[in-house]
């Protein structure tokens, strides 16, 4: 293909790609199939690859977001993004107009729903989208663009290009995406975020956009900040003018003369919060026109011609008919209190995590109370409160036994929980395997919470590592399970036999060590006997580590039981490596040591660069050791290899043995 010809096809698909993103990100209406959308995005990767001088920065490639390409430095607003000053009564509200009647004879007035995220501001330059920043101060904020561009409802490019133009939005995680995350989160065994707009903020400061871009994010744009080229006189019109140049724009907006109606178009909000796809916490009334805004001006803080309803958290009074005990697979007891359902935030809710025994004692929860819930963040349901207790109750308290295995229980001061000790504890060796072949641990395809059970019944397995020596007769022994669907188990048990040493570390159940922390172990220590080798001091220097992960992971392998589990994987088969990306031989046949602080990479970093170019990184020096890379407080090591006569280099030295600049 000719590049006038490649060039002729890029601009159609990208005009076709921008029209479908428009129509399925912005309008919710999609008239293409995932399929065939993904299958032109892909003609124009490669078109873009073949061509690279044909790349520009408002492609539809550019959203898939790159490697630790954030810096995140610092943008001062040219205009404040300031907050806004809440109101919790209608007579609040009805104050805040007496203020705006006393500026403004006949004020108009345009109420929207309050999406509860993080606002952010958009910079267009000649109708290209040139940088992205968060609110910060309101004053100074952050440079977030990368991250930004990953948002497929913002426009990369407008249909009009204005010489400039500054708008405003809120960045939110819709709840459909929230809940996937916190699913995965728990899955990880990673602290889960509270709610929706915590795990957006979090998602739009990731170092590296990839990450980002798979969060599904979404914004609304809900205010003209700056622009040349236009006039526009009133708050509605610019949201009108901002939809027609390719924005989603707040989800609702009318226009009103009297209180009274604004006040009812906040109640019928309100009404309505739970039937939107994300969260909402308030609806925003603004004056509309724009040279009314400049005589009503503004305090330090607060715009005058704006205000903030909020809404308060919906509570529900029901009452608690029993506590049930679950054992988790590190044997941790956690009760679930179950009550009568109720409504709450849009769905019916019937029981909420009740944490541990300090919990219940604060709260002194008895089985029959009259209690209150709500969603905490409109979300995970909470008990907030005990009202009224039967005659004759007592505090609820967790069993001193297992109830699944009878065993005694001990308390772990560190997580103040109740905890089955005993390794064969049926519930415990259950969600322990029902981990292991999860889809972010091993990822066994079929190997479900029924099947293992079912395994488990019939005495075929009693650890994760008993899943590898299964046989065909065994499984099609159990019930519903045929000749075929007992080739699939095996078939899928083989192939997670392959996957990298992180997975299978994850997927061991250790305490404190979620999904991210086995990777980062892992690429340390590439190897099974690295890891169960590595000293407390070492675990401990891993960035990203911190002292109670290390301490878990020595703990446990420092166990018979632990030992002779990874000697049954490794008898199975089961891979006990982490694959290295080697991006050159630079460094082969050159093993370093790495000591005290370096001017700019963090030593996993450093690690992670040498190992990528062929070398090795060992813990210790030795008359083996090629190269000391030290930085400042280099300490004991520094010592031993001028003894040795071993080549001390700093990060510099490092980076021209690279031949990086």
């Amino acid at each position: 293909m000719s590049l006038e010809t490649a060039k002729l096809r890029v601009q159609e698909l990208r005009e076709l790609l921008n029209q479908y993103s428009y129509q399925y990100y912005v309008l919710d209406n999609p008239t293409v199939s995932d399929y065939e959308f993904d299958q032109l995005l892909r003609e124009l990767e490669e078109l873009e690859a073949q061509f690279p001088q044909l790349i520009t920065e408002d492609s539809p490639t550019r959203r898939v977001g790159g490697e630790s390409d954030n810096t995140f430095e610092k943008v001062p607003h040219t205009v404040q993004m300031s907050s806004l000053q809440d109101v919790f009564s209608f007579e609040e509200l009805r104050e805040f107009d007496g203020r705006v009647r006393e500026v403004v004879e006949h004020p108009i007035y345009v109420v929207e729903p309050k999406i509860d995220g993080l606002s952010v501001s958009l910079e267009y330059t000649d109708g290209k989208l040139t940088r992205g920043s968060t609110r910060g101060d309101g004053f100074v904020g952050e440079d977030v663009t990368q991250n930004l561009r990953t948002i497929r409802s913002i426009p990369l490019s407008l249909k009009e290009a204005l010489p400039f133009l500054e708008v405003r939005g809120e960045v939110y995680m819709p709840r459909k995406s929230f809940e996937t995350l916190v699913q995965e989160q728990q899955e990880n065994n990673e602290e889960p975020f509270k709610n929706p707009r915590n795990a957006a903020a979090g998602s739009l400061r990731q170092k590296n956009s990839k990450i980002t871009a798979k969060r599904k994010l979404d914004i609304f744009t809900f205010n003209l900040q700056q622009i040349q080229g236009r006039e526009l006189s009133g708050h509605a019109e610019t949201l009108d003018y901002l939809k027609e140049q390719g924005f989603r724009v707040s989800p609702s907006y009318n226009v009103f003369t009297d209180m009274e109606e604004v006040v009812r178009e906040i109640q019928r909000i309100g009404d309505n919060r739970y039937n939107y796809p994300f969260d909402i916490d308030g609806a925003v009334v603004k004056v509309d026109t724009l040279s009314d805004r400049e005589r009503l001006g503004a305090t330090a803080k607060y715009p005058k011609w704006a205000a903030a309803f909020k809404y308060p958290p919906e509570e529900k009074e029901t009452t608690l008919l029993e506590v049930q005990i679950n054992v988790g697979r590190t044997g941790a007891l956690t009760p679930t209190a179950i009550f009568e359902p109720v409504q709450l935030a849009g769905t019916t809710v019937s029981r909420a995590v009740l944490h541990n025994q300090d919990f219940i004692t604060e709260k002194d929860i008895r089985i029959g109370d009259r209690i209150v819930v709500r969603k905490a963040g409109d979300i995970i349901p909470e008990v907030l409160r005990s009202l009224e207790h039967t005659p004759g109750s007592v505090t609820y308290r967790i069993p001193e036994t297992c109830p699944s295995c009878g065993s005694p229980v001990v308390r772990d001061e560190e997580q103040a929980v109740l905890r089955c000790v005993n390794p064969q504890c049926p519930s415990a060796i259950f969600r322990s395997i029902v981990h292991f072949a999860s889809r972010n641990a091993m990822n066994i395809d079929g190997m479900g919470p029924a099947l293992i059970q079912s395994l488990i019944d019939a005495g075929h397995i009693h650890s994760p590592a008993d899943l590898y020596y299964l046989n065909k007769e065994q499984l099609q022994g159990l019930e519903r399970m045929g000749d075929k669907s007992a080739e699939n188990v095996l078939t899928a048990l083989e192939s997670s036999r392959k996957n990298p040493l992180s997975r299978l570390i994850f997927g061991m159940g250790i305490r404190n060590i979620g999904q991210k922390a086995a990777e980062l172990l892992c690429a340390r220590f590439p190897s099974m006997e690295e890891v169960q080798s590595a000293s407390l001091e070492e675990l401990n220097a891993i960035d990203g580590f911190g002292e109670i992960m290390a301490s878990s992971l020595r703990e446990y392998f420092d166990r018979p039981e632990s030992q002779a589990l990874v000697e049954r994987f490794r008898a199975a088969g089961v891979n006990m490596t982490e694959p290295r990306q080697v991006e050159s031989d630079l460094l082969a046949g050159l093993t370093f040591v790495i000591t005290g602080t370096l001017p700019t990479l963090s030593r996993t970093e450093a690690t992670e660069r040498i190992q990528r170019n062929g070398g090795k990184v060992s813990s210790s020096v030795s008359k083996r050791t090629s190269y000391l890379l030290a930085g400042e407080e280099a300490g004991s090591k520094l010592t031993k290899a001028n003894q040795l006569g071993v080549p001390v280099i700093g990060e510099e030295e490092l980076a021209r043995m690279l031949k990086e600049e």
